[in-house]
């Protein structure tokens, strides 16, 4: 047979030129693909791990503008060896279990999935040496509601400031949090992270990636510094990369996805009036609001300003609720 594929090769089954029928009707079942994960993505190639090996790959043309994410589980076919010059390809991507998407702002109607099937999201912010910013906290705990996935915030340099400040407006919220301080022990940190795949994610200079070196001490990630004028990191991780934690000796493991330092989180993909769904205790107070009630603090005759009227609702988780519901729409953070 002449041509550039074989009759057994994959690709010559698949999408024909322009203005030609198909080969054929017949479609590859790909019975031979094994499964793999996403570890990183660089440049149109996946580096995926399979049956604990490092396999390359490219996107099959079939898949064609589906995109193919850190976390994402795949299935492959072709040299799964791992050997150096080796290339597989992904001809499926299976079904997520979540997916964390944010915009590049609020007005960009173009979602952007960061990663994928983590039940966990991390938000890492400094103490101090950059200072807190609380709206994108804010922001990054909306997104983790919307995508299903159980928050945790993480704050570093406790040796620099007292937490208790930050902590304050985020305990009403019922969000769990670790505090760490430099060099000091991460046992709490790795308690909270066994058993979840979880998501890291913070502004540039947080000390995320000396977290993620002490985590996973083969990590390697560069880490870098806090400019002394601006009080901003720089960027030192390019892209979202997963990493297996070691493994104790209760045989507890989990996995962690470092992603590069974000300076803004758009949630143009976020209704809302679809936060509430998050809060099933303040939801169920609002059954009687009226048609297109959002739930924020200048709406009339909200359910939630009746059930703290009448000592049904904790003031401040309805504060701390409508300040979520009012990040949405903010742009100055």
């Amino acid at each position: 047979m002449s041509g550039r594929y074989g009759e057994h090769d994959h690709e010559h089954y698949e999408r024909p030129r322009r203005r030609t029928r198909p080969r054929t009707k017949d479609r590859p079942t790909y019975d031979d693909a094994v499964d793999g994960v996403v570890v990183t993505v660089d440049r149109g190639r996946f580096t995926l791990l399979i049956d604990g090996a490092t396999v390359m790959a490219m996107k099959s043309r079939p898949l064609g503008r589906k995109g193919v994410v850190v976390g994402d589980r795949v299935r492959v076919v072709g040299d799964t060896s791992g050997a150096p010059g080796s290339l597989s390809r992904i001809v499926e991507v299976v079904e997520r279990t979540t997916t964390l998407r944010r915009t590049a702002d609020d007005d960009d109607p173009v979602e952007r999935v960061i990663v994928s099937n983590a039940d966990q999201l991390v938000v890492v912010t400094a103490l101090a040496d950059p200072e807190p910013r609380p709206r994108l906290i804010d922001r990054a705990l909306v997104a983790a509601y919307d995508a299903g996935m159980s928050p945790l915030l993480v704050l570093t340099k406790a040796d620099l400031a007292d937490p208790e400040t930050l902590l304050s407006t985020y305990r009403s919220l019922g969000v769990p949090w670790v505090v760490t301080q430099r060099g000091g022990d991460l046992e709490e940190v790795r308690a909270v992270l066994r058993g979840h795949t979880s998501v890291l994610v913070g502004h540039s200079g947080v000390g995320k990636s000396t977290l993620v070196n002490a985590l996973v001490p083969t990590a390697h990630r560069d880490v870098g510094i806090v400019n002394a004028v601006t009080g901003r990191g720089r960027h030192t991780s390019t892209s979202a990369y997963l990493l297996a934690l070691p493994r104790t000796e209760e045989g507890d493991d989990g996995w962690i996805i470092d992603t590069p330092g974000i300076r803004s989180f758009g949630l143009a993909h976020v209704q809302p009036e679809d936060l509430i769904g998050a809060f099933p205790d303040l939801e169920e107070m609002t059954e009687d609001c009226p048609r297109g009630c959002t739930h924020g603090t200048d709406e009339p005759e909200c359910g939630l300003d009746v059930a703290v009227a009448e000592g049904e609702a904790d003031p401040d988780r309805v504060q701390s609720f409508r300040r979520l519901l009012a990040a949405r729409s903010h742009d100055d953070y």
